[in-house]
């Protein structure tokens, strides 16, 4: 079945337009609670991000939610993988994210995760959408769910990701610049390092509703090099707006991204013997790391772009570790879902381990360049479907060999077909995506 309204990635949009609307957000409580409510007794945690309209949606929820006799425990703002860790160690019957991730202040959603910390099940989300399009009806009032905001939720999230690191390890010798992108974590991730005994020095930690994910964080961590630069520091941490994703800086300013850390760690657990199982990427993960990790003995398998795909290759090959080079990084051994703080403590131990530096851990793999151009079509037909692009395709791709990779993906959201090669020699790769999207442009362009 089809879904309307859940996407891969739960639900997302514009506030205030269809379907991220104060209304939706109070159906769509109440028709959750009426799927959970008739699943057993129990209770749903709802937490947030920084965003303005995350009161609003909060409220909203709690309504919809006490409407269909479910008790709510509110936790307020943390960060998404720490309502993952709460969900499951609480025994609660579902938890419910607030938030847009990445994205600007205007844009919010939500996302569901299991009494086992991890995604919903498809057939829940079915059946919540069923109640979405019924109309809303309300328990007798004695039977009405109770709401409670759950005080020590952050101090509990905070004690489990200093828990992911041996408590031998000493990180007081480091100084580090935590980025938090005015998000979720602006009360978390500061704590958690400082308490493990690094030196922290904290920015992007100011949340005014408007600023989240603003010129900062994980999707601009130009900001975080310039600071580790001025402080002389270690490296430096930067997450997003929930909390999920992680891009470092190395002490000389070079920016780190998922691909590099994952590489870092999957070496890290290959040493000790913990490795299982494949590594899993996803189309777009780099080729430098696959070469890199081949030259561990480390396969990598490639899921479609998103982390519920990761996810899903990682549970079927029993697979420990894996991420995008956005930044989502799944360490399995470690908790149930993304997580940035978890994936920078494993880099700090791996740090302290093997006694090097970000800079000297990351130069493990070469990160080959990788040129990404955009073609505007109006076309019904895949690119993968016309022989004319096949066959220029085809001759770039025997002309890299094993040195290079073609991609060609339609966008899920836009009419555009996203072509991307990636190489050894970085004028050779750009000048095989031009030529690759000059054909499609000719073939299928708008």
């Amino acid at each position: 079945m089809a879904k309307k309204y859940f996407g891969t990635d739960g639900i997302r949009g514009k506030v205030g337009q269809h379907p991220i609307t104060a209304d939706f957000f109070l159906k769509l409580g109440w028709a959750a609670g009426r799927v959970f409510a008739s699943e057993g007794h129990g209770f749903v945690l709802v937490g947030k991000d920084t965003r303005i309209s995350g009161y609003m949606f909060e409220s909203a929820l709690e309504a919809g939610l006490t409407a269909a006799g479910v008790d709510t425990r509110l936790l307020g703002p943390m960060p998404t993988p720490g309502i993952a860790y709460l969900t499951r160690t609480l025994r609660a019957q579902a938890g419910i994210v607030i938030s847009a991730s990445h994205n600007p202040y205007y844009d919010n959603g939500v996302k569901f995760f299991s009494v086992h910390g991890t995604k919903l099940p498809d057939d829940i989300e079915e059946k919540i959408e069923r109640h979405l399009d019924s109309p809303m009806t309300t328990v007798d009032s004695s039977k009405l769910g109770k709401a409670k905001r759950l005080v020590d939720a952050a101090g509990r999230y905070i004690e489990f990701c200093k828990a992911s690191v041996p408590t031998r390890l000493d990180f007081s010798g480091m100084r580090i610049i935590i980025d938090c992108a005015h998000g979720a974590t602006y009360h978390i991730a500061p704590h958690v390092f400082s308490e493990v005994g690094a030196e922290v020095v904290t920015i992007g930690a100011e949340p005014d509703g408007l600023n989240i994910n603003d010129e900062c964080g994980a999707t601009k961590p130009e900001r975080l090099a310039a600071t580790v630069l001025a402080y002389r520091a270690d490296f430096g941490i930067a997450l997003d707006g929930d909390g999920d994703r992680l891009v470092m800086v190395d002490h000389k300013g070079e920016i780190v991204d998922g691909d590099e850390l994952i590489y870092i760690i999957a070496k890290s657990r290959q040493d000790v013997g913990l490795i299982t199982g494949p590594v899993v990427g996803t189309l777009m993960t780099n080729l430098g790391m696959e070469h890199g990790l081949k030259q561990l003995g480390i396969s990598l398998i490639r899921a479609n772009v998103g982390d519920r795909y990761v996810m899903e290759m990682l549970t079927e090959h029993k697979g420990i570790l894996g991420g995008e080079n956005s930044g989502h990084i799944i360490c399995l051994d470690k908790t149930t879902t993304g997580d940035g703080i978890i994936a920078a403590l494993q880099i700090m131990a791996e740090m302290q381990d093997s006694g090097k530096n970000l800079h000297e851990l990351k130069s493990g793999m070469q990160k080959y360049p990788q040129v990404l151009v955009n073609v505007k079509t109006n076309s019904k037909m895949t690119a993968e479907q016309n022989e004319r692009i096949q066959k220029t395709v085809k001759a770039v791709e025997k002309n890299l060999g094993d040195t290079g990779r073609v991609l060609l993906r339609a966008s899920g959201t836009e009419p555009l077909i996203r072509v991307m090669v990636e190489g050894q020699q970085e004028d050779l790769v750009k000048n095989y995506a031009h030529q690759i999207a000059e054909e499609v442009k000719k073939v299928m362009g708008a």
